[in-house]
């Protein structure tokens, strides 16, 4: 199989988009016949991502590249960045307004999950300047 490479802009502040690229990239990993599991696995992981760069980020760039044996989903935005990495990935920190939180969003689980989900999880981030999460899964 060559790999497929998909890309997706994620709109920062429009939460009735936010899943739209996680939904596309769960339809085509069912169309490429991944199991389940995997494709439950890549769903989550990705949808915890897009909806933290809506919510922190303005937005993003989502790239998902597909290869037999691994989905790797990069997730980039030029955001404030992460402060504290350690406390982000405590279930339940969240750093979301309070706006967010009343429409049901920044209960503090997305970094959780998405390392959950994973098979692997880097985080690069810079204050200031922006946070991009590689997640590995494998098939």
């Amino acid at each position: 199989m060559e790999p497929i490479v998909l890309t997706y802009q994620v709109d920062g502040e429009d939460f009735s988009a936010a899943g739209e690229a996680s939904s596309s990239v769960k339809k085509t990993l069912k169309q490429l016949g991944f199991s389940p599991d995997v494709i439950r696995r890549v769903a989550i992981a990705m949808y915890e991502g897009e909806i933290n760069m809506v919510i922190h980020a303005d937005g993003g760039e989502a790239r998902v590249e597909i290869t037999q044996s691994t989905i790797c989903i990069i997730l980039a935005d030029k955001g404030p960045g992460i402060k504290d990495i350690n406390l982000a990935m405590q279930e339940g920190y969240s750093t979301a307004p309070e706006e967010v939180r009343n429409l049901g969003f920044g209960a503090g689980m997305g970094l959780p999950n998405i390392k959950k989900y994973s098979d692997e999880l880097k985080i690069d981030t810079e204050l200031g300047v922006g946070t991009t999460l590689t997640i590995l899964i494998n098939t």
